[in-house]
């Protein structure tokens, strides 16, 4: 019997987050829970072992707020700054285990990962640097962290190839528009996916609602999991009502198993 796959989705807003700085739209102004939204990544616990999909800039807030003790790696779809911009904040985690933290990247995300963070790259980091250990993946090869596989699946983030994933009956496709039907075979018969779902109106690097639920009912997992919204798609309750059975839009602090 294969163990229980554990997922908190911490947070699912885009690059600016909800609310958004400023705006006075019925969405911002929300006082539903629901409506409030850190930038998307997903914490994934498989029995012992711990992992979090992308680290923003609200990856601090996050492990607060779950109290989150240990993380044995953090992988990454891709490398724009609402998905990388929090690796800094891994340092507790170093500190507490006195081990480097892998992260799992393509050999471009890792360039960029340099690039930001160049200070914990160089040969003799000041003391207190975030410890890091970079480790490359890529689309065609499946990889494993503590003995939990992973097979990642590259979706197209507009003309940007990057990397959703796949646990086991779980996966996890945010940042998408489109995705090659080579890359979709590797989510036959998954049970439970989270997708990119920006908004109502056409977007070129994001699926829409309406998208989104057509790329559900293809996938024909039995629970779909809308991610990434942005706050002109509408307040979660009233969006909600639009959702064929099966479908729901994701919230901060989400948990899923499967």
């Amino acid at each position: 019997m294969s163990p229980t796959i554990s997922i908190t989705i911490l947070g699912t807003g885009t690059s600016q987050g909800i609310p958004v700085i400023g705006c006075e739209c019925v969405v911002c102004q929300s006082d539903n829970p629901k409506d409030k939204r850190l930038r998307v990544s997903a914490l994934i616990e498989v029995e012992d072992t711990t992992i979090v999909i992308d680290c923003g800039p609200d990856f601090r807030q996050q492990m607060l707020r779950e109290n989150v003790k240990n993380v044995d790696a953090v992988i990454f779809t891709h490398e724009h700054t609402d998905h990388v911009i929090g690796v800094d904040d891994v340092r507790p985690f170093n500190f507490r285990t006195r081990q480097n933290m892998p992260l799992f990247a393509t050999e471009r995300v890792q360039r960029d990962l340099k690039n930001r963070f160049g200070y914990a790259f160089v040969e003799n980091p000041y003391p207190g640097a975030p410890l890091l250990e970079l480790k490359t993946i890529d689309k065609n090869t499946p990889f494993s962290i503590k003995g939990v596989e992973i097979i990642p699946i590259e979706i197209m983030h507009g003309q940007l190839p990057i990397l959703g994933f796949r646990i086991g009956d779980f996966a996890y496709l945010t940042d998408m528009k489109t995705v090659e039907a080579a890359e979709f075979e590797k989510l036959k018969g998954v049970k439970v996916i989270v997708i990119d779902s920006l908004q109502q109106r056409d977007h070129f690097s994001h699926m829409t609602l309406e998208e989104s639920l057509a790329f559900s009912e293809k996938v024909g997992a039995e629970r779909t999991y809308l991610t990434h919204l942005s706050h002109v798609m509408g307040l979660h309750a009233e969006v909600s009502e639009l959702l064929p059975e099966g479908v729901e839009i994701a919230f901060d602090g989400l948990k899923i198993e499967v």
